[in-house]
């Protein structure tokens, strides 16, 4: 108990004060969906996807880049309640309790995994629109990807959040690292029309590896997966070994005093 009730506490309190900020739900479906509609609208006359059909446009492709930063965005914003539980001295309190950092660690990630989720598990309802078939066991697998790259993304923004004392601080390193990050992925153009730098920066970005684990699921049975920048058995163990790997380094900082 001394372990699990600390996660389910702080889960569930970042659940509840999410619903209690309705702004954010609009915000975090609405600028991904307008990015999706305009970019997608905008670019997709003009780009020519290699490989893919004519029947294939950019709207479809765009569209798992899409999902993947709804996910990012809730993931990131989320996790600036950390910087806020510190100033309002909540965190500090939670600190001195006999719960373990471990589970505090696991209750805010958690909290934040399932926002993220929901988010973009919302987001996926859309597929249809943007002529992705979308069948009962494509969603489901949709979904549990999506657990999975939302826990990696909520560790990553909990180990800049645990470190930063301010949320202006954490904006600016949100515009910094995680938007070119995601721009970085594979979500706005393929690797074969990027430069040779920029290419290899993309193979090296963990984004990557998750967007061809969405491409891959929800282009199962379509050419659209052939545009992924690695294999679904690379791209599914790199997620993971991403996802463990965030949340081992956000524990160990926590432990440190």
């Amino acid at each position: 108990m001394t372990f699990f009730l600390p996660v389910y506490t702080l889960s569930k309190r970042e659940l509840i004060r999410f619903l209690r900020q309705k702004s954010r739900i609009i915000g975090v479906v609405g600028s991904p969906l307008l990015f999706w509609l305009l970019i997608g609208s905008g670019i997709g006359t003009t780009f020519k996807i290699p490989g893919a059909k004519e029947t294939e446009g950019y709207l479809e492709y765009f569209f798992p880049g899409t999902v993947l930063l709804v996910v990012l965005f809730t993931s990131i914003f989320a996790s600036i309640s950390t910087i806020e539980d510190r100033r309002e001295g909540f965190l500090q309190s939670v600190l001195v309790s006999p719960a373990r950092r471990s589970s505090i660690v696991l209750g805010k990630i958690l909290g934040i995994t399932i926002l993220a989720t929901l988010q973009g598990t919302m987001f996926i309802l859309l597929a249809p629109f943007a002529g992705v078939s979308l069948t009962f066991g494509t969603f489901i697998s949709t979904v549990l990807t999506i657990i999975l790259i939302s826990f990696g993304l909520a560790a990553l923004g909990f180990l800049f959040a645990w470190r930063l004392d301010s949320t202006q601080g954490f904006h600016a390193i949100m515009n910094l690292v995680f938007v070119p990050m995601w721009m970085l992925s594979g979500s706005l153009f393929p690797t074969s029309g990027a430069s040779s730098w920029i290419a290899l920066i993309m193979q090296c970005n963990p984004l990557s590896y998750m967007l061809d684990m969405l491409r891959h699921i929800l282009y199962w049975n379509n050419d659209m997966r052939k545009i992924s920048l690695n294999p679904f058995g690379i791209s599914f163990l790199v997620t993971h070994i991403f996802a463990a790997t965030m949340f081992i380094l956000c524990v160990i900082l926590a432990k440190k005093k």
